[in-house]
């Protein structure tokens, strides 16, 4: 049998999505022999800080994984696709198979005890939503005006469990926040840690967009290691990589930084792709957004057009006004 070593978080979500890929590689490779090879990222390690601090989510959860992956330890590893920057270099590494997408939008969780109705009246006045997300907090300032908007980290389940509880959010300066009365999550990630029953509302894209690449799993490896390659390919969807490099496109060309609040969503019908993809300012205020369709075999131009048009709608001083203190330069062009 050939060994096959997949890296991922420890995360239950992490670990279910990487479970996933393994069982799709055992029914195409049945002479696989797959080892998941579990890390403790600093994005998981550090549950009080905000992301950008280790360089957004591409420092925070996939720098360390990949490092492992150029030094030989991996074959492969496990990403959520959204988690990974479209406008960094990512020399030696590709990304080789992408899963079929699950559910790519975001839902409401509301504490136990707190009705549907009773949160949204009156514009969510009087409550409290978590989110680490700044594209969903600019979306929800849009539609709960009267909410206060708090920052919250930590995996899926963990995220569930602090609400449940009651519990605060430490901040790095010492103090804390909460505790939270709604969580905004990815519909596809409680449905992974089999929490989907806790999803008191589903968002429609046009009230809140995805996040680029939000829902589908990507699997990254040496691009110079031709086997892995061909393993990979083996489990590589075709719909979702041509929705991924039309959405990864509007990133590309808006050349955001590590906080910027960009989202990005494709779909297919039969030969055509409609993208939208939009730039937000943080506090709702302000918001871009641009719609085009066109062939799905051509979803990289599909997407230029669509990150030009932003540009041309004013995009890009949205994206340098977020720009946090920390973030001091440009993301390095190049796609991932």
């Amino acid at each position: 049998m050939t060994r096959f070593r997949i890296g991922t978080r420890k995360s239950t979500m992490a670990l279910a999505q990487t479970e996933e890929i393994a069982r799709r590689l055992q029914a195409a490779i049945p002479s696989l022999d797959i080892e998941i090879v579990k890390f403790e990222t600093t994005g998981d390690s550090d549950q009080t800080s905000k992301l950008l601090t280790h360089g957004g989510k591409g420092g925070a959860f996939v720098a360390e994984i990949r490092r492992a992956m150029l030094d030989g330890r991996l074959h492969a590893a496990m990403h959520s696709l959204k988690d990974m920057p479209g406008n960094e270099e990512t020399p030696g590494l590709v990304i080789a198979a992408l899963l079929s997408r699950d559910p790519p939008g975001d839902v409401l969780v509301l504490r136990r005890g707190l009705s549907l109705d009773e949160f949204r009246k009156d514009g969510g006045r009087g409550f409290k939503i978590g989110t680490n997300a700044v594209r969903r907090a600019a979306y929800a300032r849009r539609l709960f005006p009267q909410a206060e908007l708090i920052h919250f980290r930590g995996a899926a389940d963990t995220r569930i469990r602090k609400l449940d509880n009651g519990e605060l959010q430490r901040l790095p300066d010492g103090g804390a926040v909460g505790p939270a009365d709604a969580l905004i999550m990815a519909r596809s990630g409680l449905e992974r840690v089999g929490l989907s029953d806790r999803a008191s509302f589903d968002f429609a894209a046009a009230d809140m967009l995805p996040a680029v690449g939000q829902g589908i799993v990507a699997v990254e490896c040496p691009s110079l290691d031709w086997e892995t390659r061909r393993i990979l390919a083996t489990i590589d969807d075709g719909a979702a990589r041509s929705c991924a490099d039309a959405e990864r496109e509007v990133l590309w060309v808006l050349n955001g930084h590590c906080n910027s609040p960009i989202a990005g969503f494709a779909t297919i019908d039969r030969d055509q792709m409609t993208l939208t993809a939009s730039v937000l300012d943080e506090d709702g205020g302000r918001f871009i957004e641009a719609q085009r369709a066109g062939p799905a075999d051509r979803p990289r131009e599909l997407g230029r057009a669509v990150g030009l048009e932003l540009l041309a709608n004013g995009a890009a001083e949205l994206i340098e006004r977020s720009r946090p203190r920390q973030c001091v330069t440009p993301c390095k062009r190049g796609r991932a």
